[in-house]
């Protein structure tokens, strides 16, 4: 006994150390450098330098080439000896095994202690077994199985190594005790000590499983309970499906049937499979009629213990319709054996997805056997669980629901040209720039740009060609999958333009291999996925949808009341017949994008070239590649990085061009978007769209989405923000275009053009004539040089790309698609244009749908513009509109003179916003009526310091929620006021103490100091993230005394802390109390997950690496208090959303700044405030003790105490309150 729990106690230890084995750690897939070489998945071991330092270098090995480069000798040496020791302990315990039985009666199993890592029942001689195929798919695994699941693999055959050596132990020990007894009631007795012994350390391992098992893997509480295993295997699974779909894309038939075929007939690939792979083949054959190959998938489901599934049975009969001499009694047998297993006919018609006319097939089929069969298809009407928005689905008899200003043959002719911008893929606008004069030399570089074009086209084409030949052939015997399907889904030239694109968009500094790699891949899944969808015949069907769909939002269609999202689920029901608008395909993963973009890449580094002397005739001609693979830092990780060539730079900078090309997704929808029906589908017409974003390579959201079915508010809310449409405010976008053009300007946020940069001093580090510290000085100085070009390159550009855009749709109509991070906060799909911009960009968007101003109207839009200027904060509305009617000259003025009159909008915090307020106050002030002149501008509605509005509600903060206007308060209370005014008065004190840095303060202490700190303390920002901030203000002070910067912000800081903490009491409790539920839940090996009052499931995108756990926690718990009240946020701006929307208004959010027309803002204040109310009725923090108790407290009981949160002990502020204020 003291023996085995010795043995137990050494292996707690050392599977604890292992853990950090078992954390799934997402690399980059080795890609190969040439074309004559695949990624075979023959990457290092998991632990080996040489994949250390290729993730160091560059996040993944574009430039060493599978086919080329071999692993080093010590590395070689080190498997070997591994591959050594594990036979020698596979022998040493064969011999002890025979040993044993004939000693012993009885079969001795596994070990107890290896139970986790070895399934239970698992003999000796399988789990040998299963540890040797382990290690070898540890070090050869095909290139369909990523290098991240290569180390999942690894680390489990290490377990499983462990688990065996145990096994040895213990029967060494067993051994040691039969032969040292040498009677029968002695070997008895020690037999029983033994049995208990087991028994017991079984049952301590099964405790200390409960305690281990978090750490292996964060995800739902479903896939934890399988284990490790799980997550891995399914990213496999997707890699080959993803395979062979590409295959059957590309009628590859032949080498789609035997991958899956040398799959099956391996078992260490077998375990990979699951019953949709083998149904992707079955499909094959069931379109081409084969009954015969499909029986045989069937007969490979059965050899590898899986049942059939809808998809099966639907294929079988598909391919039973297709085949004219099919006998009925072939398809009764079919239809009673899908009987037995559960599966009805219904559900093959409303659960599986069709492509083509494989729905007919299958109704064929059934049809041959019951002639009179029709699928019953119903519609789900399941309404939302959460109590907030009950009554908003139940009660609809005042719902008002807005309507679009176009008829229904407006919005079908808007429908054609947005498919016709999508099925292409990428938009060429006009530059902004084109309006520049032409030079002599912007015209040479202009042709020497478009010749070298046409020459890399021609030598891209011809490398992608040769590089498929070769791949074409590579691997044919064993059918391991490389990249040659991938690089036949699209036609040859396709990929070159997207190379070509890719080169033209580059900036002059480079770009992050892994970033451009990321960039190629996507594209080509878009174009892959768009010609998909035509295929699969699909486009036609979403056409007929949505011309029947846009009877809900014309104008002249009678009102009704039906959600959008309601009204596509019915039509999709109505028109069942046909292909499904989702059939099913694959997203890819994160790893195939990279590892197809790197290949692409490597094909353009290696091949494009140009003369060296093109641009200077003196010099020799000789060939030299346009772009560079080099190696940089990002922090104190090095990556790869692509460069472009000065003389490519140089070219392209001189040339100015005046045309721009973007992937068709960047612009905005000439039509109003697809609802949002499911996780999967929304957004755009043809272009794949992800419901939530996420970091790459992280499925955890998809996970949950996909397991929750109550996400209807959500939907409803994002269609909403995605159904308001928009134009453009043309006399502001030529104002700033004809900035823009003449040398921008800072004040204003318009960048100037590159020839306002500094230039980079050139030496000569090796002249002498320079001392070190003149040496010194002028390196400093060209890296300064250096970093400040490229910050004005980038900013440049991005105006560029704005305005540009901005310029394109001048005299369109368009809407912005929604989707939402992982805290449920909402953002518009089209990066570089939308109303979430700076405010250049907002100042030219305006509501397409114009309302007459109303008695209030012009009222508020003078508030709106004093707000804009960021004065008067302490004001009353009153207060503010009096200031507004004293200045109207100014107003006017700025309105007809923006650039040569007072210039009185340039003073303004946001000025170009003020300037379109301006405009537009003026219009309406020389209309007839103001009351009756049409506005589309939009008006809005700020939160006071939101977060902390948030915190004062859910702790019931009676200082605090009077400083954020949660209290009903004759004036407006402005929080950084009170904060600042808070720091004076404690520096004032300090200062008559005699406190130096305190005397030196004394008048530089206002709003704008404190503002960035309060603002984001509430987001978690920490003591010395503030002080940068108070740092940065102060810098920004010309008087201030920039030697006392650095002591004075030290000081600041904590005088800011100080005085949050007094004014918002239960803001800090309810802080502490969430970070240290996040230090629990990640030191258990989770990650933070939680759902909001919607019913959103949220879980933190912050994975673990090796050797980084500590690093993880911390950024776990840091995160979850502000990632907690964002999620808040979202909730309640989605609530608003959806009531706007019952009472017919046109609502926007920027986060917690709501927009709106002048006419219907006191109705959205109302509305903002009413569901602020409702939301906080809710015993928020209670909800979320209870979800955390249940999550992660369901058998240890060790940190149960800790997640129990008492809600009402902080405050006693009556929420309710914040309906009756004015302010908000």
């Amino acid at each position: 006994m003291f023996t085995l729990f010795s043995l137990f106690l050494v292996l707690e230890a050392r599977i604890q150390q292992l853990q950090s084995d078992f954390v799934l750690d997402v690399q980059f897939i080795n890609v190969p450098s040439s074309g004559r070489g695949v990624s075979s998945g023959r990457t290092p071991s998991r632990g080996s330098p040489q994949q250390k330092s290729d993730n160091a270098k560059s996040g993944q090995s574009a430039t060493q080439g599978a086919s080329k480069h071999q692993p080093i000798r010590w590395m070689e040496k080190l498997s070997q000896e591994e591959k050594s020791k594990l036979k020698r302990q596979q022998r040493l315990q064969q011999k002890l095994q025979k040993k044993l039985k004939k000693r012993s009666q009885e079969t001795l199993t596994i070990n107890p202690i290896g139970s986790s890592l070895i399934p239970p029942g698992t003999t000796m001689s399988s789990a040998s077994r299963e540890s040797r195929s382990d290690k070898k798919l540890s070090s050869g695994l095909s290139a369909a199985v990523p290098s991240p699941f290569v180390e999942i693999a690894a680390a489990a055959g290490k377990a499983a190594a462990v688990s065996k050596q145990a096994s040895r132990l213990n029967q060494r020990d067993s051994k040691t005790k039969v032969f040292e007894k040498g009677d029968s009631e002695k070997r008895s007795i020690d037999s029983r000590g033994r049995e208990e012994g087991l028994a017991e350390v079984k049952e301590l391992k099964k405790r200390l499983n409960q305690r281990v098992r978090p750490r292996s893997f964060s995800g739902t509480p479903e896939m934890q309970e399988q284990g490790n295993a799980k997550r891995p295997c399914e990213d496999i699974q997707s890699s080959i499906r993803c395979y062979l779909e590409a295959c059957v894309f590309v009628g590859e038939i032949e080498r789609s049937h035997n991958f899956l075929l040398s799959q099956h007939r391996t078992v260490n690939q077998r375990k990979h499979l699951n019953t949709d792979v083998y149904n992707i083949v079955m499909r094959m054959w069931a379109k081409e009629g084969s009954l015969h190959h499909v029986g045989s998938i069937f007969i490979l489901l059965e050899e590898a213990g899986l049942k059939p599934n809808r998809g099966s049975y639907a294929a079988a009969l598909e391919c039973m319709g297709r085949s004219p001499n099919c006998s009925p009694k072939v398809i009764t047998r079919c239809l009673t054996q899908m009987e037995v297993d559960g599966i009805s006919v219904d559900e093959l018609f409303s659960q599986c997805g069709f492509r083509q006319d494989e729905r007919d097939m299958l109704l064929k089929a059934i049809n041959t056997v019951y002639p009179g069969y029709k699928p019953s298809l119903n519609l789900h009407t399941d309404l939302c669980s959460s109590p907030l928005v009950q009554d908003f689905y139940t009660q609809r008899e005042h719902h008002t629901y807005p309507k679009l200003v176009f008829t229904q043959a407006e919005l079908r002719e808007r429908f054609k040209r947005q498919l016709s911008v999508e099925r292409a893929c990428t938009v060429t606008i006009d530059s902004v720039e084109a309006a520049m004069p032409v030079t002599a030399n912007m015209a040479k570089m202009r042709g020497l740009l478009a010749e070298q074009r046409a020459q890399w086209q021609k030598i891209l084409l011809q490398a992608l060609r040769e590089s498929k030949m070769i791949l074409a052939e590579t691997n044919t015997k064993n059918y391991r999958p490389n990249l040659y399907p991938y690089l036949c889904l699209l036609e040859d030239r396709e990929y070159v333009d997207i190379m070509i694109q890719s080169v033209s968009n580059m900036p002059p500094s480079g770009e992050l291999l892994k970033v451009l790699a990321r960039d190629l891949g996507n594209r080509v899944y878009a174009k892959y996925c768009v010609q998909q969808k035509y295929r699969n015949e699909t486009v036609e069907k979403l056409g007929t949808i949505y011309d029947a769909y846009t009877g809900l939002l014309a104008k002249d269609t009678e009102e009704c009341i039906t959600l959008p999202r309601e009204q596509w689920c019915k039509l999709e029901v109505e028109q069942s017949s046909g292909p499904s608008l989702q059939g099913g395909e694959t997203s890819w993963s994160h790893i195939l994008t990279l590892q197809l973009g790197t290949y692409m890449m490597d094909l353009m580094v290696k091949n494009l070239k140009i003369n060296s002397d093109i641009l200077n005739p003196e010099h020799n001609r000789t060939l030299i590649p346009i772009l560079y693979h080099m190696y940089t830092f990002r922090s104190i990780k090095q990556v790869g990085f692509i460069k472009p060539h000065p003389i490519l730079t140089q070219m392209q900078q001189e040339a100015v061009e005046n045309k721009l090309t973007f992937d068709s997704y960047v612009m905005p929808m000439l039509c109003p978007p697809v609802p949002w029906t499911s996780f999967k589908f929304g957004a755009y017409l043809l272009t794949p769209t992800k419901l939530m974003r996420s970091t790459d390579g992280a499925t955890q959201h998809d996970l949950l989405l996909e397991k929750c079915q109550d996400l209807h508010a959500v939907f409803d809310s994002l269609n909403q923000l995605g159904n308001c449409a928009w134009k453009i405010s043309k006399p502001v976008l030529d104002t700033i275009i004809s900035i823009f053009n003449d040398r921008g300007s800072e004040k204003l946020d318009i960048p100037p053009p590159l020839s306002e940069a500094p230039k980079i001093p050139h030496f000569n580090p090796q002249d002498p004539t320079y001392t070190s510290s003149e040496k010194a000085l002028m390196k400093k100085e060209a890296i300064n040089a250096r970093k400040k070009y490229g910050e004005m390159h980038s900013l440049r550009t991005d105006a560029l790309y704005k305005l540009s855009i901005a310029h394109h749709m001048r005299d369109e109509i368009f809407w912005f698609p929604h989707n939402m991070d992982f805290r449920g906060r909402t953002y518009p799909c089209p990066p570089y244009f939308n109303h979430l911009g700076s405010d250049v960009t907002r100042a030219m968007l305006v509501f397409a749908e114009g309302k007459p101003l109303g008695p209030k109207g012009l009222d508020w839009l003078k508030i709106h513009l004093v707000n804009l200027t960021g004065l008067k904060k302490r004001s009353s509305l009153q207060g503010r509109l009096d200031y507004a009617n004293t200045i109207m000259e100014d107003i006017l003025d700025s309105a007809d003179n923006p650039l040569n009159g007072k210039k009185w909008w340039m003073e303004a915090d946001e000025p170009w916003q003020a300037l379109a307020c301006c405009k537009e106050i003026a219009n309406a002030v020389r209309s007839p009526d103001p009351s009756q002149f049409i506005s589309h501008f939009p008006v809005h509605q700020d939160g006071s310091c939101n977060g902390l509005q948030h915190y004062a509600a859910l702790g019931r903060d009676t200082i605090g929620a009077t400083s954020v206007n949660l209290v009903p308060c004759e004036v407006p209370q402005d929080v950084y006021s009170g904060v600042a005014q808070q720091v004076e008065e404690l520096r004032a004190k300090d200062a008559k103490k005699g406190l130096k840095i305190a005397q030196v303060l004394e008048g530089f202490i206002n709003r704008k100091v404190v503002k960035q700190t309060v603002m984001t303390v509430v987001y978690g920002v920490t003591r010395f993230g503030g002080r940068l901030q108070i740092q940065k203000r102060l810098k920004e002070t010309d008087e201030f005394p920039q030697e006392h910067v650095w002591e004075a912000s030290h000081y600041l800081v904590r005088l800011v802390f100080n005085g949050l903490k007094e004014m918002f009491t239960g803001t800090r409790e309810i802080q502490d109390w969430l970070t240290e539920s996040a230090r629990l839940i990640s030191k258990s090996g989770h990650t933070v997950e939680w759902v909001t009052p919607l019913g959103l499931p949220i879980i933190q995108p912050y994975h673990r690496k090796r050797r980084q756990l500590l690093q993880s926690s911390h950024v776990q718990k840091n995160a979850f208090p502000p990632n907690f009240i964002h999620s808040l946020d979202s909730t309640h701006m989605m609530l608003t959303s959806l009531h706007c929307y019952s009472a017919g208004l046109t609502f926007v959010s920027v986060h917690d700044c709501f927009w709106t027309h002048a006419l219907t803002v006191d109705t959205m204040n109302k509305v903002c405030r009413e569901q602020f109310v409702a939301l906080h009725s809710q015993p928020i923090l209670q909800m979320l003790s209870k979800f955390l108790l249940h999550k992660y407290c369901a058998e240890p009981p060790w940190c149960s105490a800790f997640f129990v949160y008492d809600v009402g002990v902080s405050g006693t502020v009556h929420i309710q309150l914040a309906v009756k204020g004015g302010y908000f």
